[in-house]
């Protein structure tokens, strides 16, 4: 591992996002695999580095000492989110062709918005993944 890749910044502040997953090591293969994410701690938690971000992977639990009253789960009911990644890609199209050989299942196939084009899919654990590919200018 590259300690530099690591989200430990000397200045500053790094954003992760984390991902409260049922098995670690296939949201593991699946972010590496799809992504191609770069794995820089194995266990619990899993921490990937995804391009210009990093993935924190951790199994749920109850209440700590510095989140009282708080448990972790994966998603209880795939109708409904409060949150989901975002990917912008280049090239929507090349990349659902490319994703779905990989053996991504995405909900629908990309859709023209406007000013994007875009697509959704779920990890192993029901997390919501937008892939997107601006098309217009924003604002």
């Amino acid at each position: 591992m590259n300690l530099d890749d690591f989200p430990a910044p000397k200045v500053g502040f790094v954003l992760t996002h984390v991902l409260v997953v049922a098995d670690p090591d296939r949201s593991r293969d699946f972010y590496q695999s799809l992504l191609g994410g770069q794995v820089l701690l194995e266990g619990d938690p899993v921490i990937i580095k995804v391009a210009n971000t990093w993935l924190t992977l951790v199994t749920g639990g109850g209440p700590t000492d510095d989140k009282p009253g708080v448990s972790l789960g994966i998603p209880a009911d795939p109708r409904s989110t409060s949150g989901f990644l975002n990917v912008r890609v280049a090239d929507i199209a090349r990349t659902y062709r490319e994703w779905s050989a990989k053996g991504a299942e995405f909900l629908t196939e990309p859709r023209d918005h406007g000013r994007e084009i875009r697509a959704y899919l779920r990890d192993p654990d029901g997390h919501l993944i937008e892939v997107g590919q601006a098309t217009g200018l924003l604002g």
